[in-house]
């Protein structure tokens, strides 16, 4: 299990103000990129390999 009391959580400045349905992430663990709802900070994370995400972003900054 990752431990993320360290994560520093972000939201994307396009969720708008609305406090509404948004993913928040946390890039600044050592190799782990982790992901949550918004809703739900006390839920379950999702964390990925950095190198994974940054894959993934990188090929949906290209599809659009």
């Amino acid at each position: 299990m990752v431990d993320l009391s360290d994560a520093k959580w972000r939201k994307s400045t396009r969720s708008g103000s609305n406090g509404g349905d948004c993913v928040e992430v946390a890039t600044n663990l050592p190799d782990i990129v982790a992901v949550r709802d918004s809703k739900d900070p006390a839920g379950p994370a999702l964390t990925f390999i950095s190198g994974s995400w940054a894959s993934f972003t990188r090929s949906i900054r290209s599809s659009h």
